[in-house]
């Protein structure tokens, strides 16, 4: 019996030697097992793969949906003639065609000649009713030198204004001159531009303006003309 139980010993110290070295009890070394497809963490990663994918088609599909759109650079006055420097792309998503066929679009081709029924800012779309293609008998562009004093300082691109021509000065009894009276001869015309002088040393005595005259008054454009040479032109802003 005694062999018996010496062998039993023996045998166990010889399977399992770790458990006798130094005195320590090590535990058995186990096999890693790979995660099997009921692993809740493989799931949840092919869940966040497949949302990816998802949002980034979405987001791909609305990139699709965008419609590129002219947009105003700057500020526009009505009459004015338009070309491609005015105007800038912007990217825009319309609920259905119907607002987008209201809006130019940058694939339609731009005609030669645009003219502006009415105003837009900047940044403002373009909408296709509010242009029309430019003809002789619409406004001519008008460029006069007006004295600075004679022009209010608040008169910019796109303000509207009248146009005052002072008469000839008569020669009185006695040799003096006596002053004649003011007739408005231009009234409610578009200013199309009003360059300031930016530079301190250039002279600031008289202002630039050009305006939108109807083709139809010959007569007051040439009042204008003339008395433009001589300082008797005066303009008054309607705001």
């Amino acid at each position: 019996m005694s062999r018996n139980l010496s062998r039993n010993l023996s045998r166990n110290s010889s399977h399992d030697p770790a458990r006798t070295s130094g005195g320590l009890d090590v535990p058995p070394a186990t096999r890693a097992t790979r995660p099997g497809w009921r692993d809740p963490r493989l799931w949840i990663g092919v869940a966040l793969v497949t949302g990816s994918v998802v949002a980034g088609a979405r987001i791909l599909a609305g990139a699709d949906d965008m419609t590129q759109v002219w947009s105003a650079s700057t500020d526009l006055v009505a009459g004015q003639t338009v070309d491609a420097d005015d105007l800038e792309a912007t990217r825009i998503r319309f609920g259905d065609d119907l607002d987008r066929e209201r809006y130019l679009a940058v694939d339609d081709e731009l005609p030669a000649s645009l003219t502006l029924t009415r105003p837009l800012a900047a940044g403002e779309l373009v909408p296709a009713a509010a242009l029309g293609e430019a003809t002789d008998e619409d406004a001519v562009a008008v460029s006069i030198a007006v004295a600075a004093e004679h022009v209010p300082p608040d008169v910019v691109r796109g303000s509207r204004v009248d146009v005052w021509v002072i008469g000839d000065r008569t020669v009185g009894v006695g040799g003096g001159r006596r002053g004649a009276g003011a007739e408005a001869v231009l009234e409610d015309i578009v200013v199309l531009d009003a360059p300031v002088v930016s530079d301190s040393f250039a002279s600031a005595t008289s202002r630039q303006l050009v305006l939108s005259v109807p083709a139809d008054e010959d007569e007051s454009l040439g009042l204008v003309l003339a008395a433009s040479g001589d300082d008797r032109v005066r303009v008054v802003g309607r705001g």
